[in-house]
């Protein structure tokens, strides 16, 4: 399997830490994916990394769905398969990829010339990270095994670090901090840093 993967996407990383942890072998061919000379939109029509190129030559695009297949082919161990526990991995992980949805507009708009940044956006997406941290810190106490929604929220928090780590995020979520601060050590976490 070939995993076409961005270095600094956080939803890439989510893939690879989730490979890592279920101890799946991936060539990673890492390509920019907002570049017009990229071979993706062949695979992914969506033309966004991560896509999972299989052995069949079929492409699974889209973290979640890639995260999934892992686990039910490899695992399953990082989600489970019913009931209310299943909920509770799926609530975390769309908590962390929402992070991420807001996170990488945000720094896509502040990469734009001053005088055509939208400070609206800017403030939506601001709200939207903000709003994302105080839920996860009301549920940092209760965060125990690494699964999917753990890897997720994981992996967003560490993309604010890579990308706003002026925001200081730790400082208004002291125990979402110290919660992080454990999962980042992490062999998973450790081999998949952003470059």
């Amino acid at each position: 399997m070939k995993l076409l993967y961005g270095p600094p996407s956080p939803y890439s990383r989510k893939v690879r830490v989730v490979a890592h942890e279920l101890g799946v072998e991936v060539d990673l061919v890492p390509l920019n994916a907002i570049a017009w000379d990229n071979d993706l939109g062949a695979a992914n029509p969506i033309n966004r990394v991560p896509t999972l190129i299989r052995d069949d030559g079929s492409a699974l695009f889209d973290s979640p769905v890639i995260c999934e297949y892992l686990d039910v082919t490899f695992g399953p161990r990082l989600l489970p398969a019913a009931g209310e526990a299943r909920w509770r991995v799926l609530r975390a992980q769309a908590l962390g990829d929402g992070l991420m949805d807001a996170a990488v507009p945000r720094r896509h708009e502040t990469q734009r010339p001053a005088e055509q940044q939208s400070p609206e956006r800017l403030r939506l997406y601001r709200r939207s990270i903000d709003q994302v941290l105080d839920r996860l810190e009301q549920d940092a106490g209760t965060r125990a095994d690494f699964d999917l929604g753990a890897i997720a929220i994981a992996c967003a928090l560490a993309y604010l670090d890579f990308r706003f780590s002026e925001d200081r995020w730790g400082d208004r979520c002291p125990g979402l901090r110290e919660w992080f601060e454990t999962v980042r050590k992490r062999e998973s976490m450790q081999a998949t840093e952003f470059p």
